[in-house]
């Protein structure tokens, strides 16, 4: 009978339980419900509704849009600069955070202020400024208007604090005493950055990864002014999205937006499997 009793209480706990095991109450419910509401109204609708307007034409025409010369050009630009430059973002970002958490100098804070200044710029202000740097009357006699080497730049301009920031709190709650047990045990510094720190770093270094990468394929006010939007030169996709709104073209501006946002989401939802996979990995 007591049996019987637990049984049929656990079973309706069960019934009312989150997919976590937790009981999920009145409030949680609500607070649930408000949460996707919003999410719905700021992320999900609208997605829909550029993939709604992307495939209007139907398949031919979405493929003949995005395989399209000039197009092609935009996006191959757009996604190969966005990948070298999280590349460069991986070992630069990384050095940074290092030197903010493990090192003592003067200046310090002032160099944690810059770091977020591509946070805070707005963007087309963050253009004028590597124009009057980098282009035509450059007091620094570097000149790269007009060329992918500005695609390049304006991109590890707005892209920089994504790895610093999201690796520095985790280099900073790391366990020293590993490392220093390694170091009184005569392994090199080397050795233990590979074998002790970087293991535990990784998981933040792939997720700044993945929000440089998706911030920069993302990018227009920082390069419009610089790269010159060359067509098959310094185009990037987001150019050639504003260039099909300007000519009366949504289905093609979705058309773009929508292969952007596919590669963006494989790259998120890659960068997310490997985080899993080292956390289960300890």
């Amino acid at each position: 009978m007591t049996s019987t009793t637990v049984t049929g209480r656990r079973s309706a706990g069960d019934r009312g339980s989150a997919p976590g095991g937790l009981p999920l109450t009145r409030v949680s419910g609500v607070g649930l419900g408000v949460a996707m509401l919003w999410f719905s109204l700021l992320v999900l609708i609208p997605l829909a509704a550029v993939a709604v307007t992307a495939s209007e034409g139907g398949w031919s025409q979405f493929w003949r849009t995005v395989t399209q010369e000039q197009t092609a050009a935009a996006i191959e630009l757009t996604v190969g600069t966005a990948f070298l430059v999280t590349l460069v973002n991986i070992v630069m970002g990384t050095a940074i955070a290092w030197v903010l958490v493990r090192d003592r100098f003067t200046g310090k804070r002032v160099l944690e202020i810059l770091i977020d200044i591509p946070f805070a710029l707005p963007t087309i202000v963050a253009g004028l400024v590597l124009l009057s740097l980098y282009g035509p009357k450059s007091p620094l006699g570097v000149n790269v208007a007009n060329t992918r080497t500005a695609v390049f730049l304006a991109f590890l301009f707005v892209t920089l604090p994504f790895v610093v920031r999201t690796v520095q709190p985790v280099l900073a709650e790391l366990d020293r005493e590993a490392e220093e047990a390694a170091a009184s045990l005569g392994a090199r510094r080397f050795t233990i950055f590979r074998r002790i720190i970087l293991p535990g770093l990784t998981p933040a270094i792939a997720a700044g990864a993945a929000l440089s990468f998706a911030r920069g394929v993302s990018e227009y006010g920082s390069l419009v002014l610089l790269s010159g939007n060359l067509p098959m030169h310094t185009e990037v996709a987001s150019v050639r999205i504003l260039s099909s709104i300007e000519n009366d073209n949504p289905e093609n501006a979705a058309a773009v937006a929508v292969v952007l946002l596919a590669i963006s989401f494989v790259v998120i939802v890659a960068v997310d499997v490997l985080q899993r996979r080292m956390v289960r990995r300890g």
